[in-house]
This record gives structure tokens, C-alpha cells and sequence, in this order.
């Protein structure tokens, strides 16, 4: 594993986030109360053995460069890096990326600056736990010229991902990229035969989509890159490979969630905060590496805490709180009820004037929050009912968004005392 490397696709401009990505990049927006996006492709990697990192973004990036600078810090001898790739213009190209494919094609001479014998190709908005030497490992022994890491999905989830169909050898001869034809659906569906002869666990009629998880052999990124005009990975540069090149699929059956929309954030978020949850952050062999913090225990007084997480430096007084989480720095002052909603924290402590101002930081008194995503540094008044009590999907408001039925306060925003949503 020395000689791999790895390439996170940061994405664009991460619309689907937004209003999440408004002042960040999507990589960089904040995850389980404490870690950032971009930490979960980087933790898989160092947990494999690779450590040459490079991370592709173009919009927003000055917050994700802070974090990878402050966080992923290695010592002079062991040669590891994680360095950002930023869009940039040169005397070869004065275009931004326009796909994931042309991200990869804008730096294939960075990736393969060290002459590595794989390039790991993560994507920057996933939640997942994946052991990438095994699957590094697999595409060795099928001397394989690409691998695509795939996960068993259900036909209702088909139309959204890339959908494929293997041989008995696990290799793939067809690749549909969000098939919307039933019939084509159809095509695609595993059968008893293959599911028992290839040891998949996955049930008959159920489909193998793609994670958008990548090891490719580097002579071949050039030789499908180079030159070309392909995009988009999914759509153009995987269904042309497995004409001509030894493409194989790798099963991943763990936890694996795709973060990229508000609805699909939030979902994920919360689901942490159950008992025994599918992805589990407290495994000793799988840690999530993050900017190391020097911050003193959460303190809560006189409150119900009903399986929630709770960061370091949160202050919470007289509240319920409930299948929610407080981010760092976090503060719920009393009379509140926090339901099913990411207060994700603040960047720094309140001093005696923030304090002592009309709407101080974090979530006033006697609030009532359910289903919402309080970003970092906002400010909640005295009296504000954030419920969403109509069920409005879509709407834009003053400082609030409402994004397929949650309410989204943005960065450093301020809801008025007694605002009802």
C-alpha cells in the first residue's frame, strides 16, 4: 500500500447541499458533531496504509484547506501528505472541472507523480467504513485493470445510481448509468445463479449499484483520459472500459450512505445517534481522523438527554434533547426542546459582550427545534418554534431554508426572538 494513492473527488458546487455549502465546500461540511466530510474518505485511506492523499474541489475550498491543514500533519520521514487540488487555470487548461473524470484528467500528472502502482479514486460525500487494502488486495490477485466497488440496492433506489451487470467471474460486461427504462432495469437484476455461484448476499431481483469507488491501474487513466474529452466516470469513461479492459467488481455489504442532499444529510446524521447504530464510531479499528481540539466536557444541567450526541464543549441547561446532535461548542439554553436536529456548534466560545447581546449565540430560551440543521455560529432568539408544522418541503425564507421538509438556519444566520417556522 505504499505505493497507492489516493484522489478525493471533492464535487462541485454542492447545490444540493446548499445552503450547507454556501460559505464551504462540500468536503468541508461538518458530520456527527465533530468531524467533517472530507474526513471520512481520508480515514479510510490512512487506515489502509495510504497516506499520499490528494483532495480535488474547486468552490469554497479556504474553510477545507484550513481543516487539512490544522488536522493531517505527518512527520518529515514518512513522505505522507494530503494536499488540495484546486481548479486552477494553466498554459494546458483554463477550464474549471466539468465532471469527476475531468477533475482526474486535469491531474493525472499530480496523481502519478510518484509512479504509483494503483490510484484510489473516493468520492468527498459518503458515509461509509471500507477496508481499501482488501480491496486494493482483490484487484491485484484479478489483475484487474479497474475495480469498481459496488453495494447490493433495491429496484425503487435503481433510477438514482450506476447499475451493472457481472459475469460468473465477477467481471463487468455491462454498466447503465441511473437506468430510468424498466426493461433495461430488468436486465440488470441478479439472478439465484450468479448470487450463489459469485457468494453475494444479496436477495434475487435486487440490483449491484456503484459506490463511486475506484482503483484504477495509472496507464490506464491515461490512456482513457488522456486526450479525451469524457466528463463524468459514471456516465462516459466506465461504460467505454469494460468494452476493451478488465473491469471487475469488488462487494462491499457494510454501512454505506450517499450524503449529498439535505434529506439524505440529515437522515444519515441522525441515524448516529441510535443505540447501536450501522455505522459504528466508536470501533477501535475503524477511527475517524479530525482536527484535534483542546476543549473542556460537555456540561449539562438539570436536562432530559434522550439518545443524542453530545461534542465536546457543549453547555446545555434545562432542555430535553432527543435523537439529535449538539455539535463543539454547542450551547441550549434552558426551557428548549431539541427533536431529531443538528445544532452543529460554534468555531469559538462566547466572550462576556456575545453574551451579553439581544440574540447570543447558539439556541435562545424556551425554543422548540424539530428536524432541523442549525449550521455553525448561528443564533437562535428567545421563543423561536422551528417545526415546520405545515410540512412545507420546499421554501426559502429570511435567514432559513426549508429543504425537502427540514428547516436549514445557515452559517453565522440570527432568527429573530419569538420567529415561528
Amino acid at each position: 500500500m505504499d505505493h497507492v494513492v489516493t484522489a478525493v473527488l471533492g464535487g462541485g458546487q454542492g447545490t444540493r447541499l446548499w445552503p450547507l455549502t454556501r460559505d464551504r465546500a462540500k468536503p468541508a461540511v461538518p458530520l456527527g458533531g465533530k468531524f467533517r466530510l472530507i474526513d471520512v474518505p481520508i480515514s479510510n485511506s490512512l487506515r489502509a496504509g495510504v497516506d499520499k492523499i490528494y483532495v480535488m474541489t474547486q468552490f469554497n475550498s479556504a474553510s477545507l484547506h484550513r481543516h487539512i491543514a490544522q488536522t493531517y500533519r505527518f512527520d518529515v520521514f514518512r513522505g505522507g501528505f494530503v494536499n488540495i487540488l484546486a481548479a486552477e487555470q494553466s498554459v494546458k487548461n483554463r477550464d474549471w472541472y466539468q465532471g469527476t473524470a475531468d477533475a482526474v484528467r486535469q491531474n493525472l500528472d499530480r496523481l502519478t507523480y510518484t509512479c504509483p502502482s494503483e490510484v484510489l479514486i473516493l468520492s468527498g460525500d459518503q458515509l461509509y467504513f471500507m477496508d481499501l487494502a482488501e480491496f486494493v488486495a482483490v484487484h491485484r490477485e484479478r489483475e484487474a485493470d479497474l475495480t469498481i466497488a459496488v453495494t447490493p440496492v433495491s429496484r425503487d433506489q435503481a433510477s438514482q445510481l450506476g447499475i451493472m451487470r457481472i459475469d460468473g467471474e465477477g467481471r463487468i460486461v455491462e454498466f447503465v448509468e441511473k437506468p430510468q427504462d424498466p426493461s433495461v432495469i430488468d436486465s440488470l437484476t441478479l439472478d439465484r445463479e450468479t448470487i450463489d455461484k459469485l457468494g453475494l448476499r444479496a436477495e434475487p431481483g435486487s440490483l449491484l449499484a456503484s459506490m463511486g469507488i475506484y482503483t484504477f491501474k495509472p496507464m490506464l487513466l491515461y490512456e482513457l483520459l488522456e486526450g479525451t474529452t469524457p466528463h463524468d466516470f459514471g456516465k462516459e469513461v466506465i461504460p467505454a472500459a469494460i468494452q476493451e479492459h478488465r473491469v471487475f467488481s469488488y462487494a462491499h455489504y457494510g454501512y454505506w450512505r450517499d450524503i449529498g442532499t439535505i434529506g439524505s444529510f440529515h437522515a444519515a446524521s441522525i441515524e448516529l445517534t441510535v443505540p447501536v447504530p450501522q455505522v459504528n464510531l466508536y470501533d477501535p479499528h475503524f477511527p475517524i481522523y479530525t482536527h484535534p481540539r483542546f476543549l473542556p466536557g460537555s456540561k449539562v444541567d438539570h436536562c432530559e438527554i434522550e439518545q443524542s450526541i453530545l461534542s465536546d464543549g457543549t453547555i446545555i441547561a434545562a432542555s430535553k434533547v432527543s435523537s439529535s446532535i449538539i455539535g463543539v461548542r454547542g450551547i441550549v439554553r434552558s426551557g428548549s426542546f431539541i427533536d431529531r436536529s443538528i445544532i452543529m456548534g460554534a468555531t469559538g466560545f462566547s466572550t462576556a459582550h456575545e453574551l451579553a447581546s439581544a440574540v447570543p449565540l447558539g439556541i435562545g430560551h424556551d425554543c422548540r427545534l424539530r428536524r432541523t440543521i442549525i449550521d455553525l455560529d448561528a443564533r437562535i432568539g428567545n421563543g423561536c418554534q422551528l417545526v415546520n408544522e405545515a410540512d412545507v418541503q420546499e421554501a426559502d425564507g429570511d435567514n432559513y431554508y426549508i429543504r425537502e421538509g427540514i428547516i436549514v438556519v445557515p452559517r453565522r444566520a440570527e432568527v429573530a426572538p419569538g420567529t415561528v417556522i
